[in-house]
């Protein structure tokens, strides 16, 4: 498997609770050169690998998880 083409950026949101900084949001943002047929199945794995990422479920309930997809078609 090849990650050629592949760059993804993660971002966290900070806030202030009871004089603690505390993480609230994380939005990652995938930038990805592929074909364009292959856009559905992309589309598709994003949508669910969270489900499958062992950081993600064992923060999901603290801390809220986005990710957006940024396809470049070849």
């Amino acid at each position: 498997m090849s990650f050629e083409g592949l760059d993804a950026n993660t971002a966290g949101e900070i806030e202030v609770e009871n004089k603690v900084l505390v993480i609230k949001r994380i939005k990652q943002t995938f930038h990805l050169t592929a074909d364009e047929k292959d856009r559905e199945t992309i589309e598709r794995v994003l949508g669910v690998y969270a489900d499958s990422c062992p950081v993600a479920r064992s923060i999901k309930d603290s801390i809220e998880i986005s990710s957006e997809l940024d396809l470049t078609t070849r």
